[in-house]
Order: C-alpha cells, then structure tokens, then sequence
C-alpha cells in the first residue's frame, strides 16, 4: 500500500510485523503516547525490548547525566545514545545478524494544569537500516497547537508513529518521509520547525534543502541554518535575544547587502536596552521570493544560501512575506528588541495600503501588530543615479493619506534613517550584477564581496559561466628561444 493510505494503527502495525525492527521507546514528559500506539495494535513482543519513561528530574538525571533543561535537544540525544548503545551491549550477539536495532526518544512539555508553559517537545530515532549497518538518525522538533492536554498528547503520538514509520520504510526518499510527517493530523495542531537528518542512510541528504521543505510544505513558518549548514531549532537561537534582520533575495549578495547589516547593527547595538553581545543577525529569504518564478530552484536555493554561508550569516527561510507576521513569529521566541532592515524602497512599498486589504483594520491593523513590541525599522538611502539624489526617510513620498500615519512613526523613532552606510555602496544594485554575471561582464566582481565573488565562479552560480580560453597559433615567422613558450600565447574570451 501506498503511504497515504496507512492509517496510524496501520502503520504502528507494520513496524511491529517487520522481523528486523527491534529497539527500545523512552518517553519523557508528556507520557508514553508513541509507543502506547505499539502496543494497541498488536505484535509488540517482536518490536519493543523496552519501554520506559523517567519523569522525575533526579531519576532522569541519574541514567542520562545532569542537564540545564529537560525538553531540549541535549536531553534528546543523551536518551538516543544511552538507550542505543545498552541495546547493542544487551543484543547484539545474540540477534546482531538477523535484526536492525533502534531506539526511539522523546522529551515534551504538554499543556500544563495552568495553561502557562510553552508546549513543544523534541522527538528522535536513531537506527540501522538494515542489520549490522552503521546508525542514522532524525531528529524533529515540534510544537503542539491543540488547547488540551489530551489532544497535544494524541497528536504526540501520531507524530511519533509517522516519524518511526518513516525512518524504516521511507528513509531512501526523505521528501516523502516529511511529507508524511503529518498524516492523520494538520497544521493547525503540529508544527515542526526543524528537523536533522544524519547517519549513512541519510549521506546524500542537505539538511538545508530539507529545512526548505518544512516552510514549503507548510509544516513550519520558518526554518534557520547557520553558515556551516547545521539546521537551527529557532526558538533556541532566539531565545531571549535581541534580533536584527535583513530581508533580502541575496541574489548575489552584494556590498549594498553587507553595508546594509553593518549600518543597521552598529545603529541597533548602541539602542539603551541592547546588549550588542547577545544580538542574533539574520538574513531572511521569504518563500515568495523562492517562488517568484513559479517552482522552487534547488540550486538557485542553494547558491543564495551558500554565498550568505560565506560571508558567515545565519539564514532564516520564512513564510512570512507580511512584515507584521514576521515580527509576530520573532516576538513569540524573545521580548527583547527586534529589528529590521531595508532600503528606502522597501519603505515605500510597506505603505502601499494593497498590501493589507485582507485584514479588517488595513494598514492600521497591520502597523499596530508590527510595531506592538518596540520593533524599530532601519532604513537604507536609495540612490537615483541620474540625479545623484538619495530617497531618505525624511524625503520619500508617503501617500497622502497615510502621511500623517508615517510622520507618527518617525516621530515616535519606529523609522530611522542609516546615516552611516557607505556611500561607495549605493550605485550597487543586485539585479544589474546578476545580469553582469550572466552576460560574462566581469564587473560584477567588484559588487560582491571577494568571497562571494571566488565561490561563485568556482561553483557557476547565478548563471555565471567561466572565460573560453582560446589558443591562439604564433605566427610563422615569430622565433621561438628558450626564453619564450607558447603558454604566453593564451588569451581569454567570453562566451
């Protein structure tokens, strides 16, 4: 049967029917709501060598080690390596040859009697393949939706079910295995905001690309990276943090991109409640403009957040293209300060009222929710190179009707203008470097940073193709000494 049509207890059922699967559930939190599932249906004896949960701190403590906090990613894979590492002590002479081990883990907070803590869990498996394999593993990170206990638990355990499933019977095509991550339940009642594939199954994997596939697929808003391509869970890297973002296409990422972050965080760390050690900078690529010309470019995808890599930024992919729903995703993990970034033309588009006809309240709607929580706009000058002009928060043309709104705004020092940018930076502009790269004009390289500019010709990114080299014959009569090679005939041409 195809995967759409297995119901959970199916499912559970054709885990325990499979003679090589054999392992281990530990359950912290929120009860033993994945492997009750196991249980339910039948056959278990041949799948479950244990079961357990330690619910009080200092008996949790004494089998996997102390820990700051319990529902964490720590937590997780201390439980993934302890409980591996008894089954192949107790097991794998025994039944080595014949069966492919696992182990299952979860640590949750659920809802609790007071409705005040934050319900998420961390969930994982860690498994061979096939008998005496090398170990993979994925690790998720969920958020429960549901306003009760027992249906947050209920959920739990279908999540777990479809994450077992998929790790056994999936695991060679892990677009289907997220897909399915879901099945039998809705975004409306889980998210996942991360998830890690690893281990010889997994190789091939970019956990970028999988990232990608959460926001696409809607099982999260968001999804963040760092520059070394480690998957972040956001509300880690978040967490009580000031946060500055810059929105961008990073198509290449240019010098305007670099100065614009620069000018905005020297601004946003000297603001009297910033602690410029904790602050967390982003680059945020919104899924609309992934999808600006109709399916997602993996390699386009890739490049963008490859040059960002570079430079050293953490990517955040949202789908969050309104900047009220941004700023609403970044308030639910901090109640520091948050910042934005953009150019003057930028600005100007976010008071184009057509952007909020959807919203009962319009653009009044929008900007109280954007600007609830001391979250302050830093703007970048816009140069118009006919006239040498700069638009600038103090000149740009507001509509006339919301011009009042704007100067309020202002006034109040939710807007300020960058008057610390780089005025060498301001004839950049990134969609004219992308058609420099991809016409051979290589003037483009001084737009970008020489990083950028080194890994986009190594790689042949944004269309960039390399010089023809062309060997051209000497003449005749040209002599021909010791002193001299036919190597210095090379010349480049371009395509």
């Amino acid at each position: 049967m195809s995967n759409e049509q297995l119901s959970t207890e199916q499912k559970a059922l054709a885990v325990n029917l499979d003679p090589r699967r054999y392992g281990s559930f530990a359950e912290i939190g929120a009860g033993q709501e994945v492997v009750r599932w196991f249980f339910r249906v039948g056959g278990a004896a041949g799948t479950i060598a244990k079961s357990m949960s330690a619910y009080d701190m200092a008996v949790s403590d004494a089998i996997y080690g102390q820990c700051d906090r319990y529902v964490c990613r720590q937590r997780l894979e201390d439980m993934l390596n302890h409980e591996h590492e008894l089954n192949l002590e107790r097991l794998r002479e025994s039944r080595g040859d014949t069966t492919a081990f696992f182990t299952f883990a979860d640590t949750v907070s659920a809802r609790n009697f007071h409705g005040t803590n934050d319900c998420h869990g961390w969930m994982g498996v860690r498994f061979q393949a096939h008998p005496r394999d090398q170990v993979s593993q994925i690790i998720i990170h969920v958020r429960m939706l549901d306003n009760e206990n027992a249906a947050q638990q209920e959920a739990i355990g279908i999540v777990g079910v479809n994450l077992l499933y998929g790790a056994f019977f999936l695991n060679h095509e892990p677009d289907k295995l997220i897909e399915s991550l879901l099945d039998h339940l809705s975004t409306r009642r889980i998210e996942i905001d991360m998830i890690e594939f690893s281990g010889i199954a997994f190789r091939h994997v970019d956990n970028r690309v999988m990232s990608l596939r959460l926001v696409q697929l809607g099982l999260s808003g968001a999804a963040m990276f760092s520059a070394t391509g480690e998957v972040l869970q956001p509300s880690e890297v978040l967490y009580k943090k000031p946060i500055l973002v810059e929105r961008g296409s990073f198509r290449p990422l240019t010098h305007v991109n670099v100065d614009m972050l620069r000018a905005a965080q020297e601004k946003f760390q000297s603001e009297p409640d910033v602690d410029a050690d904790q602050v967390v900078t982003l680059a945020e690529i919104t899924m609309r403009n992934l999808q600006a010309n109709g399916d997602i470019d993996l390699r386009d995808f890739l490049a963008r957040v490859d040059v960002l890599a570079a430079c050293g930024k953490t990517v955040l992919i949202s789908d969050y293209f309104e900047y009220y729903r941004l700023a609403a995703y970044l308030s639910r993990h901090t109640k520091k300060r948050i910042g934005i970034t953009m150019g003057a033309g930028s600005l100007y588009e976010l008071f184009d009222e057509k952007y909020y006809t959807k919203l009962d309240g319009g653009i009044l709607e929008s900007f109280g929710r954007l600007f609830k929580n001391d979250l302050k706009l830093y703007i970048y000058p816009l140069l118009n190179r006919e006239t040498g002009e700069l638009t600038t928060v103090e000149n740009i043309e507001i509509p006339t009707s919301i011009r009042k709104l704007y100067e309020y705004l202002v006034e109040k020092n939710c807007i300020e203008q960058l008057d610390n940018h780089n005025p060498q930076c301001l004839s950049t502009f990134s969609r004219e470097v992308l058609k420099m790269i991809q016409a051979g004009d290589m003037r483009w390289t001084d737009h970008v940073p020489e990083q950028v500019a080194e890994l986009i010709q190594r790689r042949g990114y944004f269309g960039f193709r390399r010089p023809k080299v062309v060997r051209q014959t000497p003449p005749v009569s040209m002599p021909i000494g010791p002193s001299f090679s036919t190597d210095d005939l090379f010349v480049a041409t371009s395509f």
